[in-house]
């Protein structure tokens, strides 16, 4: 839990980051590391966790001065784990960075979409979004309607979109 309550964003604004509902983010973030994190660690070693949790209030901050977070309402049960979604589900997300995968000395995979599409056949994620730094937030939810893939690389898109309203 303390890598997902650390912030750059409210390190270098003196935001504290601490969930008004502590007792459901702890438990929103177990249920992402038992069904996303930990079978990612199990079958490509090592995470490194870029960032997790955002209290409402630091999140809400870093949407109004544009540091790519999006709105509260966008969030609620994906970065704000202690908030549950418009469907009264419990979730929570990580940016994440899996070495062995995108990267380094052998990846095992050439392309992000291969990666996105191999998490998409073995586990119940509920959301994905890519970035240009071999970097991607996975989210998990209690209620896994249907899964959505996005990218920012090379320009926004969709990969697969089964939930355009973003719960």
């Amino acid at each position: 839990m303390r890598q997902f309550l650390h912030s750059e964003i409210g390190q270098a604004f003196g935001i504290v980051n601490y969930p008004d509902d502590p007792d459901l983010a702890i438990e929103a973030a177990r249920g992402l590391c038992s069904n996303i994190l930990e079978p990612l660690t199990e079958e490509f070693g090592p995470l490194i966790v870029r960032s997790g949790y955002r209290s409402p209030h630091l999140n809400a901050f870093g949407a109004k001065m544009g540091l790519a977070c999006a709105s509260n309402e966008k969030n609620r049960a994906y970065h704000c784990y202690d908030l549950l979604d418009a469907n009264g589900s419990m979730g929570a997300s990580a940016c994440i960075i899996i070495p062995s995968a995108l990267g380094g000395d052998a990846p095992r995979f050439t392309d992000w979409r291969e990666l996105a599409w191999h998490i998409d056949a073995t586990l119940p994620y509920h959301r994905m979004a890519f970035f240009k730094s071999f970097s991607f937030n996975i989210g998990f939810k209690e209620a896994n309607r249907e899964a959505s893939i996005f990218s920012r690389t090379p320009k926004p898109h969709w990969l697969k979109r089964h939930n355009p309203m973003g719960s």
